[in-house]
């Protein structure tokens, strides 16, 4: 009876590691497919490629559930050897990933429990879920029921509809005034609002036609009477022009300006 046991425990050991093996073997097509050939890799190959391994993993499943499995749960691993020394066949088994089968390799593989740290976590998340009355636990899971139902509702919605709401929604609240905007467009383009500047004061008789520099700014006379208090009582608004050739400046300002050069300290 004991080696008819133990017989049908390796027949179910080596299926499953069979099983495993194309498992794996489709993890590494699947993820090589996606490194590699995401340029050419269309979404039906995706969704073929997830059924394969969802189709496996149903097998497996079926495999561990079925009445001729003997349960692996009451099977005990008994460590027989431990040593620090590289273990080649181990390495061979385990494709490289256990090469030593030591005192410090032991405890994370053979672990029939969680960390003590998620275990910790376990127990305060029963604690947390024990004190919840059921009237409340009721209200929680209806409101998270209401959340997912919402959810799937707008994920199946057409994007049709979608686009229709958005549209809406720009055109019910609008981020610009349009009556701002043509008056924008109106004064950089056609001047429109916009108020002409001229400098303070009388214009001379003999400036009224010397062009854009002279009407619509202040003239080089102006900025000369600016310069000094002195200049300000024989050059002001009413003092007489030169005549002679148009846009000329009086002769007076010449010699202020080679008075004022004369006596520059490094003049010699």
């Amino acid at each position: 009876m004991q080696q008819r046991e133990e017989k049908l425990l390796e027949a179910s050991v080596e299926s499953l590691i069979s099983h495993v093996a194309h498992l794996k073997n489709a993890l590494h097509s699947f993820i090589y497919k996606l490194e590699n050939e995401y340029e050419r890799l269309t979404w039906p190959s995706v969704l073929d490629n997830f059924a394969l391994l969802s189709g496996q993993l149903n097998t497996i499943n079926k495999l561990l559930r079925n009445e001729k499995t003997p349960s692996f749960r009451q099977q005990i691993i008994i460590p027989l050897l431990l040593s620090p020394d590289r273990d080649e066949e181990l390495a061979k088994l385990t494709e490289q990933r256990v090469p030593v089968f030591s005192h410090e390799i032991v405890p994370d593989h053979l672990r029939t429990k969680p960390d003590p740290e998620v275990e910790e976590q376990e127990k305060q998340l029963s604690a947390e879920a024990a004190r919840i009355g059921p009237e409340v636990a009721q209200k929680q899971i209806q409101t998270l029921n209401k959340l997912c139902s919402n959810l799937l509702e707008k994920l199946n919605n057409p994007r049709d509809d979608r686009d229709a709401d958005s549209a809406a929604i720009r055109q019910t609240k609008p981020s610009f005034n349009p009556a701002d905007t043509n008056a924008l467009v109106a004064a950089v383009g056609f001047g429109k609002g916009l108020s002409k500047c001229r400098p303070p004061g009388p214009v001379a008789p003999g400036h009224t036609g010397q062009g854009p520099m002279m009407s619509g700014g202040p003239t080089l006379q102006q900025v000369t009477i600016g310069g000094g208090s002195g200049q300000q009582q024989g050059m002001g608004p009413g003092a007489p022009q030169q005549q002679g050739q148009p846009g000329k400046m009086p002769s007076n300002i010449k010699t202020n300006i080679k008075a004022a050069s004369s006596m520059h300290p490094y003049n010699r």
